[in-house]
């Protein structure tokens, strides 16, 4: 169906309070960031040339890229009729991260629906067990597992995929969601904290920490007790946008320069996650790709947020999830050896940041910790489609779009490709059930609503605009 009309005519059949909300959550027309980061010249790192921090406690040492095991590689399954993680190919990423020194290996219960863990163990086994370390965390999101029971289950079971008598690092996983009361019942009213520090003290867990993601509330409770827990190590969400702008892209959060400045003050060391935002930090529109790109030719966008995010001091190790080898060999390049920024470089990257945070996108770093949705919706599978068309400016933008058919039709059919009809925004009830799993405090029931009256109005308006002259 077509309806050749005028911008006016458009106008009065939208509406202009509707017109102006599509257009302030669309963007300017950015070209798409194409190959900003296409590794086709990408030269193989040298062996040997690492960055290593030291461990103020066990003076370990430690890479200062740590491998995220949360997104690893999938392959089809004929017959379980799935994707599952592609175990060879994990195997080789691993194979080669060891050959190249990274010995810090970052997994979860949680991650890759449960499966984390044992493929982490299977690739580790070969190796010598004094030649890596693997942390791994107290994933216990849902209540029926806050038993203490439950916890000290989770916990052997974690040694058992990962084939394992000791964990190096353990950490108590997302303290902050739900607040302190959650953290209490999680935590420490079942006695599963003591239980920790006892496990710790037989030399099971070598490093004992959290991840920090949420309420600051818990950050700074579990800092008033550092002397009685003795913390070994924090993880926290660190890049140049979080640094000083957590709380404008995520309401509610906390920058990371107040993060890192209370770890600093008691010499507790950080372990960074989240250094490109999710990807948000390589996916950025292309015209401060371009900026970037020009700064420094020879080095890839991702490459100035891992440098920012190792450069300061107290950070231990900075997590990467690189499901592919070409991601895998860009960092073992950043950090062989690492050349930290300047202060010069960092006010560069704050201005990044400040146009960054002026896009609107919405905040989702696809952690799928949002995720089974109990009513089928793919959450992060709709906000990834919509941020990487609003980062390649190609979102329709309504009335002053040229290119709205175009642009139409292809965020449309490309929703329909990304995410199947019935997983889509317009199915969801607004339960709200994935909000309190969200570590970056989004309001998805809001956010899907807004998706799903723009995906509307481009279904019932494929408006092809008349001539501001011929309409005169």
């Amino acid at each position: 169906m077509k309806h050749n009309i005028s911008r006016r005519q458009f106008l009065k059949v939208m509406g202009a309070g509707v017109v102006t909300t599509t257009v302030a959550a669309c963007g300017g027309k950015n070209s798409a960031n194409g190959a900003a980061d296409d590794y086709k010249n990408q030269g193989e790192p040298p062996v040997g040339k690492m960055t290593y921090r030291v461990n103020p406690k066990t003076k370990e040492k430690v890479s200062l890229l740590g491998y995220g095991m949360m997104r690893l590689p999938n392959t089809p399954d004929l017959e379980k009729g799935k994707e599952v993680i592609d175990q060879e190919m994990v195997n080789r990423l691993v194979d080669y991260a060891m050959e190249h020194g990274v010995n810090y290996y970052d997994t979860s219960p949680a991650y890759c629906q449960g499966h984390s863990e044992e493929s982490t163990g299977i690739a580790l086994h070969k190796f010598p067990r004094d030649k890596y370390y693997v942390a791994t965390k107290l994933s216990n999101f849902d209540p029926s597992q806050w038993t203490k029971e439950a916890c000290i289950n989770m916990y052997h079971n974690s040694m058992r995929y990962l084939q394992v008598d000791y964990i190096d690092y353990y950490l108590l996983h997302a303290i902050g969601n739900g607040g302190v009361e959650t953290l209490m019942k999680r935590y420490i009213d079942n006695g599963v904290m003591d239980y920790l520090l006892k496990e710790r003290e037989a030399g099971r867990i070598r490093n004992l920490g959290f991840s920090f993601h949420g309420d600051i509330a818990c950050f700074d409770y579990m800092l008033e007790h550092h002397d009685k827990y003795q913390w070994d190590f924090v993880q926290i969400e660190l890049n140049y946008v979080d640094w000083d702008f957590a709380n404008e892209i995520n309401d509610g959060n906390t920058d990371a320069s107040y993060l890192y400045a209370e770890l600093q003050k008691r010499g507790i060391p950080a372990v960074v996650m989240e250094p490109l935002l999710g990807g948000r930090l390589v996916n950025i529109p292309q015209f401060l790709a371009t900026r970037i790109k020009q700064r420094d030719p020879e080095h890839s966008v991702a490459s100035w947020a891992f440098r920012y995010a190792g450069t300061p001091e107290g950070v231990l190790t900075v997590l990467s999830g690189m499901t592919y080898m070409e991601h895998l060999k860009d960092n073992i390049l950043t950090y062989s050896p690492l050349k930290p920024t300047s202060e010069d470089d960092n006010e560069f990257l704050y201005q990044v940041a400040k146009e960054i945070v002026g896009g609107e996108t919405i905040p989702c770093n696809d952690c799928k910790y949002c995720m089974p949705c109990p009513y089928g919706i793919d959450i992060p599978g709709i906000f990834v489609h919509y941020n990487k068309c609003k980062n390649e400016g190609r979102l329709p933008v309504g009335v002053m779009d040229e290119e709205y058919r175009k642009r139409r039709r292809e965020y449309l059919i490309g929703l329909d490709r990304a995410v199947p009809r019935m997983r889509q925004a317009n199915h969801c009830i607004g339960c709200g059930q994935c909000v309190s799993h969200c570590p970056q405090n989004i309001q998805i029931p809001r956010e899907l609503r807004k998706i799903d009256q723009f995906v509307e109005q481009l279904k019932t308006h494929p408006v092809v605009f008349k001539d501001d002259e011929e309409e005169e």
